[in-house]
């Protein structure tokens, strides 16, 4: 199973990004998709999921009603928006599968600075 996270970049507080995770070596339907992430110096840890049937599962209070996630089954790739960025939300951002695969992508990077 192979996770391919894109779309990270340095953005200023109150901005947007969208982010994707090309998912490969498993049948991407049939799985709930997680996003987490990782700030500087600290543990990862798990923001967001979706359902097979496409509904959000929040797992992080601080980022509910600014980050939405959604799939696309036919490109096996699951997106996170995230809106109105706030500095701690800087970090190394995966996604995953649930239940956890124990081998991670590499992660695409969140700074938000001004």
């Amino acid at each position: 199973v192979q996770f391919v996270e894109s779309g990270g970049a340095v953005v200023q507080p109150g901005g947007s990004l969208r982010l994707s995770c090309v998912v490969s070596g498993l049948t991407f339907s049939e799985y709930v998709l997680s996003w987490s992430r990782q700030p500087p110096g600290k543990e990862r840890e798990l923001l967001i999921g979706i359902t097979t049937g496409g509904d959000t599962i929040n797992y992080k209070t601080s980022v509910k009603g600014r980050f939405a996630i959604s799939r696309d089954n036919a490109k096996s790739t699951v997106y996170l928006q995230m809106n109105n960025l706030k500095p701690e939300d800087t970090g190394l951002y995966f996604c995953n599968r649930v239940p956890r695969f124990p081998a991670w992508g590499r992660g695409t990077q969140v700074t938000v600075s001004s």
